[in-house]
């Protein structure tokens, strides 16, 4: 019988092999997710009808903000973790977990109070363009999405957690079994025939909170003891540690969030409600490139920041022109995408919704920028150089909503939302390669290395 050898196909050095396993366990993790997420499409779609899904989808769009409130504490959680345990420091990475876990608490709970005020105060039907006598309880539904986010927003740290150990298929697991749950209660709303938009509402905020307090104890009290979060562990200099880089992070977040969240809005804003459906089923058709994209891209962060900590460049180097390999797969990919959207949305939704060929092209080169940004982004994150990425982040969240009212007025239709996606994104792509370039080249210097 031959002898299978292991190291030909996972690699010969741990960091290499590490990182190929966790891809290969997350490629049938993100499958499996990919399926989930796509039959819930459809069944939320049947259960709450084209303008209800249509406000859901926005209402979910806006709870990203909440969920990306952390001030970057999970990022720098996972830069930290992966940088004390490349020099075997036990302690502080659990100063580390132990500072994130508490400063998450510290601030969700005055954020929890101050957005449910605001929901209340606010005119919520007004501000999404919401028609009264087709959702009447839009208030609760927000209040009651809003705690459930909320909640979730303290243990999701588990799966940076993970990030940190270079296990992103753990972290994939947890964001499967949830989505797994709010796929089974989303279908026993709609097999209920209640097709309450709260009940939609309930499951799908409480489903990834479920998933995360089941993964608590085993993580911290049967897997990783060593690490877990205690109050004699609290260190105000790991705090500022955690801050320092995590601020940039959650700039980062917060411009990213702000470019997709106020696409739904402005689409509701300018259009109707009923126009983000068509919007969001084409995004998410193309995220199954995206979806296998990053499966394969995450472990290069962490272990881009343990062979940076190590002052390994040549790794550095050699995984990257394995990626661009990988990043041209997946261009192919999305052209191949585009020309079967028609039959695929037949296939996939019916006839429900009209989707039209023009937008599946723009969306499909809009993902393919933005995977190729993320491809050099990656290294970055792993290297701490967020400077620059920061700059040209929120450049683009500062005049997207601007140059999108401009664009709808030359050009009226949604397809002009996502050519100005595309239009500000492009200088940040350019600037991540040059400054990837310059780094790895040994020529950066000044704003290029931070």
């Amino acid at each position: 019988m031959s002898h299978i050898d292991l190291n030909s196909i996972f690699g010969a050095d741990k960091r290499t092999a590490l990182m190929r396993k966790n891809i290969l366990f997350s490629f049938l993790i993100k499958g499996w997710s990919g399926v989930v997420t796509f039959l819930l499409v459809p069944i939320t779609l049947h259960c709450l009808g084209e303008y209800k899904n249509g406000l859901w989808l926005t209402i979910s769009s806006m709870l990203i903000w909440i969920d990306n409130l952390d001030i970057g504490l999970g990022n720098g959680l996972r830069n930290k973790l992966a940088t004390h345990l490349a020099h075997d420091d036990t302690t502080k990475a659990r100063e580390a977990v132990t500072c994130t876990f508490v400063m998450l608490g510290v601030i969700i709970i005055p954020v929890m109070l101050l957005t449910i005020a605001v929901a209340h105060h606010v005119d919520l039907y007004g501000f999404m363009n919401v028609d009264p006598t087709l959702v009447g309880n839009l208030e609760s539904v927000v209040i009651v999405a809003i705690i459930f986010v909320c909640s979730t927003f303290i243990f999701k740290f588990i799966g940076n957690f993970y990030l940190g150990l270079q296990l992103p298929a753990v972290n994939n697991l947890l964001i499967a079994i949830g989505h797994t749950l709010a796929l089974i209660g989303t279908t026993a709303v709609y097999l209920s025939g209640s097709h309450s938009l709260m009940w939609i509402a309930v499951v799908n905020t409480c489903a990834p909170l479920a998933a995360y307090l089941m993964a608590y104890p085993y993580t911290f009290y049967k897997q990783y003891p060593q690490l877990r979060p205690s109050l004699q562990f609290f260190n105000k200099k790991e705090v500022a540690g955690l801050f320092t880089i995590g601020v940039k992070f959650f700039m980062l977040q917060i411009s990213g969030i702000l470019l997709f969240m106020t696409s739904n809005i402005l689409i509701s804003k300018l259009f109707s409600p009923a126009m983000v459906t068509p919007y969001q089923i084409a995004y998410r058709y193309f995220t199954i490139a995206m979806l296998m994209f990053t499966i394969i891209s995450t472990p290069y962060w962490t272990a881009t920041t343990d062979a940076y900590e190590r002052g390994d460049m040549q790794w550095i180097r050699d995984s990257r022109r394995r990626l661009d390999k990988i990043v041209l797969v997946i261009m192919a990919m999305l052209a191949v995408m585009a020309a079967v959207s028609p039959l695929v949305y037949r296939v996939w939704i019916g006839s429900d919704v009209d989707i039209p060929f023009s937008l599946s092209l723009l969306m499909a080169i809009y993902m393919g920028v933005i995977l190729a940004s993320l491809s050099y982004s990656f290294y970055l994150n792993g290297m701490g150089a967020l400077t620059l990425q920061l700059i040209m982040t929120l450049g683009a969240a500062i005049v997207f909503i601007p140059l999108t009212y401009i664009t709808t007025r030359l050009w009226p239709g949604i397809n002009s939302v996502v050519l100005t996606m595309i239009a500000v994104n492009l200088p940040g792509l350019l600037v991540n390669i040059l400054q990837y370039k310059k780094i790895v080249g040994g020529t950066a210097s000044g704003i290029w290395t931070r």
